[in-house]
């Protein structure tokens, strides 16, 4: 076999900078400051060396509990040139969470951030987890080996493991939205496909942006954001390691000066109600994207009217690694979700497997190159979810006129009222555009005939009092905007909505809270 059948994705990340002659150039900028690309690839080097030296080999899973730093492009992709698998963990997980996780991945050790260490810990000891443990911090702790102290003492030059293009590369968990994580696993060429074919065929990128992910780097989106875009274009990616809170995002978008910013729709929203977020001349955005779930149309209009950038949006998937389906920039239609990104394709299809008719409902599958192998230890979600090319979403959508996507709600989340479909995100669309609130969410919800009926779960914005007289006008605001049927049968105020760390709406949550709030009756 020749060398040139041999594919690495870190080394292949890692060398376009070096031979574009960028080594110099700062390539990430976190909490601690800027570092030159030169200095990633040395600790890259160093990482894929200590982890030999702990006794990691190929194949071993190496879990990485890290908030968002150089220690994360550090360790991920010095886990890939060792050969060793990394599965980065969301950083907002409860101990369930990660005991399961310890127990599901098999991995044989973990890097962890300084705050998640107990929470870790706690997991570990609840499964009788015995793996190896090193700190991401300034110091030790319990005699957990330190990650800068082991990069440290490492050789400053490492040997590439020899995989294949097809190989495993990583895993990523699934955020839970709808129960427990699963695990994607990932190949070795997914990424770099990912950068050519979304971030620069679609976005442009190039090495005089500046790229700021709301997304963390554990989730799909903002790996390809944060890591894979930037390394593979030669662009600077802005990392900040705590919660994305609006005030934080404010304030990077205008010191740290990104000219591409990535966030979610619950966040565009809760910036928009932000008094300072800055306005057209105060930032030095060219463009925003959001994913995760479809953006509401009037957050997208408000968003450009307030700021001069419009946003792309472009749904994607943790089996797909990232977006497949894009608006284009230039030509966004707030409201749908745009078409195909290039070297992907979709269809929409019946129950039965069938392509249906321009215009009608059906269940968004995608075939592209990035598509993950197979759910670990899941091999029937695996044979359910990946037919021949094509992988199944769950997702309900229609094509327009115009040929562009348009979501209708998860196949799980449709209600048959009256015997006619009812998509929950159009009533929430309507229920979202009231002056009065500012997030929504509809269910089923059973009456005292137990027939099926929409159930909204509103959180309104500050100032406003939540009372019977509102939720009576949200009924009405509602029946004026869309067919009677329609309507929410019952309004049910809530402080907020439960949300997974990357923002998607716990919809499986608030579906048992419908079930457990039975008493209330329209």
């Amino acid at each position: 076999m020749t060398q040139s059948e041999f594919y690495n994705a870190a080394d292949d990340l890692l060398q376009r900078n070096i031979d574009a002659g960028r080594g110099d150039k700062v390539t990430i900028v976190d909490d601690d400051g800027g570092h030159t690309h030169n200095e990633l690839v040395d600790r890259v080097h160093r990482c894929a060396n200590a982890l030999r030296e702990f006794g990691l080999g190929p194949g071993q899973r190496i879990l990485l509990c890290l908030f968002d730093s150089i220690d994360f492009h550090t360790s991920f992709l010095g886990a890939i040139k060792a050969g060793v698998v990394p599965v980065p963990l969301n950083t907002l997980w409860t101990s369930s969470d990660y005991a399961h996780v310890l127990v599901d991945s098999g991995a044989a050790a973990v890097i962890v951030s300084e705050a998640r260490l107990p929470v870790l810990l706690d997991a570990a000891q609840s499964v009788g987890w015995n793996g190896r443990v090193i700190l991401s911090a300034s110091r030790r702790q319990n005699n957990h080996a330190l990650l800068t102290q082991l990069l440290g003492s490492a050789a400053p030059r490492a040997e590439t493991f020899q995989s294949h293009p097809d190989d495993v590369c990583f895993w990523l968990y699934s955020s839970g939205s709808t129960g427990k994580p699963k695990a994607a696993v990932h190949r070795q060429t997914s990424m770099a496909m990912t950068a050519r074919l979304f971030g620069q065929g679609v976005l442009s990128l190039n090495e005089n942006d500046v790229t700021y992910s709301a997304a963390k780097l554990f989730f799909a989106y903002g790996l390809g954001n944060s890591l894979s875009f930037p390394l593979y274009t030669g662009a600077t990616v802005v990392l900040h390691g705590g919660r994305t809170l609006p005030p934080v995002v404010n304030a990077i978008l205008r010191e740290k000066r990104p000219t591409l910013f990535c966030g979610v729709p619950t966040l565009y929203s809760s910036l928009l109600a932000t008094a300072d977020l800055p306005k057209a001349g105060e930032h030095n955005l060219r463009l925003c994207i959001s994913a995760g779930e479809p953006l509401p149309e009037h957050v997208g209009q408000a968003w450009q009217e307030r700021t001069g950038v419009e946003i792309v949006d472009a749904p994607g998937s943790t089996e797909m690694l990232h977006c497949f389906v894009s608006n284009r920039p230039g030509a966004v239609r707030y409201g749908t979700s745009g078409q195909p990104v290039p070297g992907y394709k979709v269809k929409l299809v019946d129950d039965g497997g069938s392509e249906v008719h321009a215009g009608e409902i059906g269940e968004l599958w995608f075939s592209g190159p990035t598509s993950c192998a197979y759910y670990w230890n899941h091999p029937e979600k695996s044979q359910s979810t990946f037919v021949g090319e094509w992988t199944r979403t769950g997702d309900k959508y229609r094509q327009d006129s115009l040929g562009d996507l348009v979501f209708c709600g998860r196949g799980d989340d449709m209600l048959k009222v009256g015997g006619i479909w009812v998509s929950p995100l159009e009533v929430e669309s309507v229920l979202v555009s009231h002056e009065a609130v500012l997030e929504a969410v509809v269910v089923g919800s059973s009456d005292e005939n137990g027939l099926v009926k929409p159930r909204a779960f509103v959180v309104v914005k500050a100032g406003i009092l939540p009372n019977d007289e509102l939720k009576q006008k949200l009924k009405d605001f509602v029946k004026d905007k869309l067919a009677p049927y329609k309507y929410p049968r019952w309004v049910q105020f809530v402080p907020e909505l439960p949300k997974t760390a990357t923002g998607k709406v716990q919809r499986f949550r608030l579906r048992q809270l419908a079930r457990d709030d039975s008493s209330e009756r329209a």
